[in-house]
């Protein structure tokens, strides 16, 4: 029934799509870190080799870069995370770069990279306890290389320390700030959209209460009060009780009429308008990164309402898992007549799951995967199956890890007269 000013309709709103994320500048912050450091720390080693050469302490020197190095290396596999791994690494880095100091103070420089490992490893605190001892190390080997005393070397380098910790601090503020910002507005949006769909759950109770008041209660009690005449008056008068009787067969049908026309209307929008099962699939889609593809098969032969939307259901379902879970690039919907029964498969090309046989639940058989994310975490699998069981069909989901999945919905035909 289109919507009217007595009867208005009021669509449940779809939750609104979170805020694009924002632009990830640690990433190339880190790169530049790393590229500084091994810059640093080659340049370093060559000047040493440059200034000392045939000295005994160089193969101590070069086995402390290499190391150095390849600790350096290791670092990102660890994660940024203050682990005790990661904080041994830290430890294992801080301390052969202050050896190689010890030994070559033109290895100090490397200390500006280290600054930014420091600070994103620990806590602000110690990451500024150590950011001051490093820098520390740094003026020390500035004052050894120097021939004469030279106030900038005692001045810069903890100018320079103090002023990019401060803008990394502030950086990161500003970072956790925006990133509690955006959780808010997540939240605040879902509330706002569970709201939404609420009123419009409660809005459309209380239409489909007042259209079942209005028609099929009124004709309801319509007919009851016929009927009580009919019988009083049936021995009587028997033309005016079949009167009563032939009144209340016609408010039946009526009411019969209102009730396919309330159920008409919560049919899916898909089917609307005499649109039929195949083209309502072929409409169907997963999302702008997965193709989907619809095949027909046997001879098409006119299914019953519920079964139609049943199956559309059950497609819908599918691909929201297909989209969500199976990382699939295509998606194959096949609608098979077979005569007896009709076939719907839906099959995936994504990475699949470990499914262990189970038993059948009520002529449901099944074959679902436990993993986490599987098509049987949440309700879009049991909603499903509670169609399927409905109609008397059977539904299977068959997984293989790195080959896909493919669910299949067989529902039982009655043979036609």
């Amino acid at each position: 029934m289109p919507p009217t000013e007595e009867h208005p309709v009021h669509p449940v709103p779809p939750p609104p799509p979170p805020p694009p994320a924002p632009r990830d500048d640690t990433r190339t912050l880190t790169t530049v870190a790393h590229t500084a450091f091994f810059l640093l720390l080659g340049a370093s080693l060559v000047r040493f080799l440059l200034r000392h050469p045939g000295e005994p302490r160089t193969p101590w020197i070069l086995a402390l870069s290499i190391t150095l190095a390849l600790l350096y290396v290791l670092g990102p596999a660890l994660g940024a995370a203050p682990t005790a791994r990661r904080l041994l690494w830290l430890g294992l880095v801080v301390t052969t770069w202050m050896v190689l100091v010890v030994l070559a103070p033109s290895f100090a420089w490397c200390a500006v990279p280290l600054f930014f490992t420091a600070l994103r490893t620990l806590p602000p605190r110690a990451a500024i306890v150590l950011v001051a001892l490093l820098t520390g190390f740094v003026v020390i080997a500035q004052l050894q290389l120097a021939k004469s005393f030279d106030p900038n070397l005692l001045l810069a380098p903890p100018a320079v320390a103090a002023l990019a910790t401060a803008v990394f601090v502030h950086m990161e503020r500003q970072a956790q700030a925006q990133r509690t910002l955006i959780d808010d507005l997540i939240r605040t949006r879902r509330e706002l959209a569970a709201t939404e769909r609420r009123e419009g759950t409660l809005a459309e109770r209380q239409r489909l209460s007042m259209e079942i008041h209005d028609t099929l209660a009124q004709n309801l009690s319509s007919q009851q009060m016929l009927l009580q005449a009919a019988d009083r008056t049936w021995d009587t008068d028997p033309a005016t009780a079949r009167a009563h009787v032939r009144t209340a067969t016609g408010i039946a049908a009526h009411g019969l009429a209102e009730a396919r026309r309330l159920v008409h209307d919560l049919a899916p929008p898909e089917l609307a308008d005499g649109a039929g099962l195949a083209e309502a699939l072929r409409s169907l889609d997963a999302g702008p990164d997965i193709e989907v593809r619809f095949h027909l098969e046997g001879t098409p032969a006119p299914l019953p309402d519920r079964v139609q939307s049943a199956l559309l259901r059950i497609a819908q379902g599918a691909l929201a898992n297909v989209r969500e879970h199976s990382g699939a690039r295509t998606t194959a919907l096949t609608l098979s007549f077979l005569g007896d029964q009709v076939v719907l498969d839906v099959a995936d090309d994504g990475h699949g799951f470990t499914q262990p046989r189970t038993g059948t639940d009520s002529g449901i058989g099944t074959r679902t995967g436990t993993r986490t994310g599987s098509p049987d975490r949440g309700h879009g699998l049991p909603a499903m199956r509670a169609r399927v069981r409905q109609l008397g069909g059977t539904l299977t989901i068959e997984s293989t890890p790195g080959e896909g999945t493919v669910l299949s919905a067989a529902i039982p035909l009655e043979p036609a007269p």
